[in-house]
């Protein structure tokens, strides 16, 4: 679909820490960059990404690759859409052939129900600004709100018409599938088999995902006279939207969020429209939600300082206060201000300009812990019982922040206020975590004990001793990614049973960093000899091909690039068209350590590329005689067959070949200087 030359370009005007940056808040540590895994639930810096590379890795869950990979999985799209997703970043055309029926039909149901949103979006838009009711309902709403003209076009608001189907209409005549349109929630099926919109008679607030794209709908009712109407519909949970892992304006706040380090955390839609319009950016909503962990990990990527904002109402405040205990236990920073009497964020921000707001914001906010305190403590006045509930309820949420320092520091602070002596609440914080950890242990033990021994092509999640999954050299093979096909997998399953495979993996590892390095000259013919084509002429001299099929192919690639001027093998593969092998380059030439500044400036550690003339004959070596072992293992479980055993002739022809490959392996063994691995 793209052309080689055209994802060469892409290739190299993608920078890698730059994309990643995106999405993930990045420190220097060294030559490298280094932030919280967006892939897993990472509460300390695990994810690294190299500039010199081009390559990212976590070293936790194993996930990383090169550019094109790490949109792949985070963005849940394939090969060919991680290149149009980094050629638009860049302004690179991408000229692609038309798509035959069979491949539109072919187009996966998450790329389908992306383009129904974004049909949704534009039409909502379009509404808004040229349609008579639109502009007459609903921007006389946005404007009597206080919103600016510009801030309606950034938060790409829209309105639908009063007309029950209008948009399942529209939708029809442009073709769109109405199980797309049911599937996304734009559209619902009545009763009697009726299609309807979801959304009629409401202005329109689109939810964009971290990248921007449109995930989901909310709809403000205008006409609040029916009681039975709800004032808000939002999109039901569909395959490419889940409420708990989005939060409404992240997509717009996240730079800011980097360049201020502090998120402020409110409730609805208007009142993140409401302080980008005032001049405060970082900001997102829960839309009336209950915090979720997913919702966390997202703010957290990209800060540790959180101020949540509330508007006075006590009862809403005390009900969202365990929510807020999920912050704690995620390491994060947590102040809480209350607006004034009768004041949301929303009519806050349009009362302030930024100055002032984040002024206010300075001389209000209060610590978490001391907000809780305070509040709690207020209602409980003069009832013992009560108070003493209020201590337990306090104790618990200093038990779940991680930090150890940071707990004491609290558990001085409550001591004094509350007026208890320390070490009941050092005791007490120090048994509900006894408490926790006790059922985090039991809850494992029943999992491990409640799994099934996994099949072939569902291998186990094990973990190789630097904690990657099997994508590493070293590690077991993963579980397929959605990016990844079953078949892939099971493929990848079955090749790492393959006893031969470690082998055959190291000598690939060092042909794709250095394939086309000079590894010694031929005395005889003075020529320099790669890499490739020593171990290519190792191999062909014993006839021996790699029996795993993809490494197979990185060496039949190899050979056609013998001998082409400015062929560089780690450059050729990483940005290789099949995203098996780009993905394989990638894993392989990956560093989790890298050495100090001091050993880097002394000769004490010689570099790999300058070992080569030693590497490659062991590994080969090594390689050569774990295949004679195998056929020796072969060849004495023949000897103890009756069909044999019981023929002399063939017998006497087993013996011999046994011997055969005895002498060969104590010839090797001398070669390698009695080094034996793997026998």
């Amino acid at each position: 679909m793209i052309d080689q030359a055209t994802i060469d370009r892409i290739m190299d005007a993608a920078q890698i820490e730059d994309v990643v940056s995106e999405f993930v808040t990045l420190r220097r540590r060294g030559v490298n960059l280094v932030g919280l895994c967006p892939f897993h639930d990472d509460k300390t810096p695990s994810f690294y990404v190299s500039p010199a590379k081009g390559l990212c890795k976590c070293f936790s869950c194993g996930k990383g690759g090169n550019v094109a990979h790490f949109i792949m999985e985070h963005e849940q799209l394939n090969y060919y859409e991680a290149m149009k997703w980094l050629a638009k970043k860049y302004g690179i055309e991408v000229k692609e052939r038309e798509l035959s029926n069979e491949e539109k039909l072919a187009q996966s149901v998450r790329e389908s129900l992306f383009l129904v949103n974004n049909f949704a979006n534009n039409y909502f838009q379009d509404i808004l600004h040229n349609h008579r009711d639109g502009q007459a309902i609903g921007m006389n709403y946005f404007r009597q709100r206080g919103f600016r003209d510009d801030i309606i076009k950034k938060f790409q608001l829209g309105f639908s018409t009063e007309s029950r189907d209008a948009l399942y209409q529209e939708a029809k005549k442009k073709g769109f599938n109405t199980d797309y349109l049911v599937k996304t929630g734009l559209c619902y099926t009545r009763d009697d088999g009726q299609v309807r919109d979801r959304f009629w008679g409401r202005v329109i607030f689109p939810v964009h995902t971290l990248s921007g794209k449109v995930v989901a709908f909310g709809g403000r009712v205008l006409n609040t006279a029916d009681k039975k109407v709800a004032k808000y519909v939002n999109s039901p949970e569909s395959e490419i939207y889940h409420k708990s892992r989005e939060l409404y304006g992240i997509y717009f706040a996240k730079q800011a969020i980097v360049k201020q380090d502090k998120c402020f955390l409110v409730e609805g839609y208007t009142d993140v429209i409401s302080m980008h319009q005032a001049g405060v950016e970082n900001v997102v909503a829960s839309s009336g939600t209950s915090l979720t962990s997913g919702q966390i990990r997202m703010i957290h990527r990209f800060t540790n300082n959180i101020t949540v904002l509330y508007d006075g109402d006590w009862a809403g405040i005390k009900a969202s206060l365990r929510g807020i205990d999920m912050l704690l236990e995620e390491g994060m920073n947590i102040k809480v201000m209350l607006l004034p009497d009768g004041d949301d964020p929303d009519s806050f921000a349009r009362k302030h300009n930024a100055t002032e707001f984040q002024e206010y914001i300075a001389a209000h906010e209060v610590d978490f812990i001391r907000f809780k305190t305070n509040l709690l403590m207020t209602d409980a006045k003069g009832d013992p019982y009560k108070r003493s509930e209020v201590i337990k309820d306090i104790v618990k949420s200093i038990a779940v922040i991680p930090e150890a320092i940071v707990r004491s520091e609290y558990i001085k602070e409550c001591s004094q206020m509350l007026h208890v002596e320390e070490r009941i609440l050092v005791s007490e914080v120090a048994k509900l975590k006894k408490e926790k950890e006790d059922s985090s242990t039991t809850q494992r033990r029943d999992e491990a004990s409640s799994t099934t021994t996994p099949s072939p092509t569902e291998p186990s999640g094990n973990q190789g001793e630097e904690g990657t999954h099997a994508s590493s050299p070293t590690g077991n093979p993963k579980a397929p990614s959605a990016t990844e096909s079953k078949e892939d997998h099971t493929a990848q399953a079955l090749w790492t049973s393959n006893p031969l495979y470690t082998k055959e993996q190291l000598i690939i590892q060092q042909l794709i960093r250095h394939g086309e390095k000079v590894m010694f000259i031929d005395e005889e013919t003075g020529t320099e000899v790669t890499v490739t084509e020593y171990v290519v002429s190792e191999l062909d001299l014993d006839g021996i091909t790699f029996s795993t099929p993809l490494f197979a192919e990185v060496l039949r690639e190899l050979r056609q690039h013998i001998g082409t001027p400015g062929f560089i093998a780690e450059r050729y593969f990483i940005g290789h068209a099949q995203p098996t092998l780009s993905r394989l380059a990638a894993d392989l030439v990956e560093e989790k350590y890298q050495l100090s500044k001091y050993h880097s400036k002394t000769q004490s550690v010689i570099k790999e590329a300058d070992r080569l003339h030693e590497i490659m004959p062991h590994l080969l070596g090594d390689y050569k005689m774990a295949i004679v072992d195998m056929e020796l293992k072969e060849t004495q479980n023949q000897l103890r067959q009756p069909a044999v055993m019981n023929d002399p002739a063939l017998c006497m022809e087993t013996m011999a070949r046994y011997k055969q490959l005895m002498e060969a392996r104590k010839a090797m063994a001398k070669i390698l200087g009695d080094r034996v691995i793997g026998a």
